[in-house]
């Protein structure tokens, strides 16, 4: 999960989910605020999630304090931290829309994949800014569903992306979001920002079988497929389908994904 008030987030927290945020580092994930970081810093992760970027997050700094949702969530960060031997990390469970921490108390507030599953993005950016110390940093970066490109072409993956859109949205996130974070944070009062974009690409075969039998999985067994059957989205054997259209995907030599993802560095 990422920390933030939805009616539902839509990936769940089956081990398809898990077996793909566990791959997230801050070099794959973070690399736009890895030249900012420093050992005297005081670091907010908003949305940890299962915790591998904290860990390296924490690493790379003096102090991280990690953010989830619910105690489920905020479980599966501490027991990473735990596994890993870090020491420097505390994690709290709390609501990004109202934060239960005084004004400028951190110099980095850090979101990885939580602004596009929020409810309000721009009062979430908001209270990061409101956080972070004067000249602070907020970072956060959120793919792009809308810019996914891919090869060869797939009427499964094209119905896939359009299930997962519907999904996302009937949620109350923005499956887009990407795209649109340097406008949240201009709209959440923020006159410093620096906007970038960067890519997952998976194209060697160990990369399209991970990544191919991981969104077969999570097309058919986590709470993604759940919601699509009980809204009378898909079938079970629609979704069926889709997973097989992955697994050929995965298969063909020639196959190639990318992920689009948009950046902002904002100066508090």
């Amino acid at each position: 999960m990422t920390g933030v008030p939805v009616s539902s987030y839509t990936h769940g927290h089956a081990e398809a989910v898990l077996r793909s945020h566990r791959w997230r580092t801050v070099a794959n994930s973070a690399a736009y605020l890895l030249p900012h970081l420093r050992p005297d810093q005081r670091l907010l992760d908003v949305g940890s999630g299962p915790g591998t970027i904290t860990a390296d997050l924490a690493r790379l700094v003096g102090e991280v304090v990690a953010l989830e949702i619910n105690d489920e969530a905020a479980d599966l960060t501490r027991a990473e931290l735990e596994r890993q031997g870090i020491t420097n990390a505390t994690v709290i469970v709390g609501d990004v829309l109202a934060l239960d921490l005084a004004d400028g108390d951190f110099d980095v507030v850090h979101a990885h994949q939580v602004l596009q599953h929020v409810a309000d993005p721009v009062a979430s950016l908001r209270e990061m800014m409101r956080v972070a110390r004067p000249g602070g940093l907020v970072a956060a970066r959120d793919s792009d569903y809308g810019h996914f490109s891919w090869h060869p072409a797939s009427a499964g993956l094209d119905r896939w992306l359009e299930l997962y859109d519907a999904a996302a949205r009937a949620n109350g996130g923005e499956p887009h979001a990407g795209r649109m974070l340097l406008a949240w944070a201009h709209a959440a009062g923020a006159n410093d920002v620096v906007a970038s974009s960067s890519t997952w690409c998976f194209a060697d075969a160990d990369d399209r079988a991970w990544w191919g039998s991981l969104w077969a999985d999570r097309v058919t067994s986590t709470a993604l497929a759940r919601q699509l059957v009980d809204e009378g989205s898909a079938s079970p054997e629609e979704l069926d389908d889709v997973a097989g259209a992955w697994r050929a995907w995965a298969a063909d030599p020639d196959g190639w994904f990318s992920v689009l993802h948009g950046e902002v560095l904002v100066r508090a």
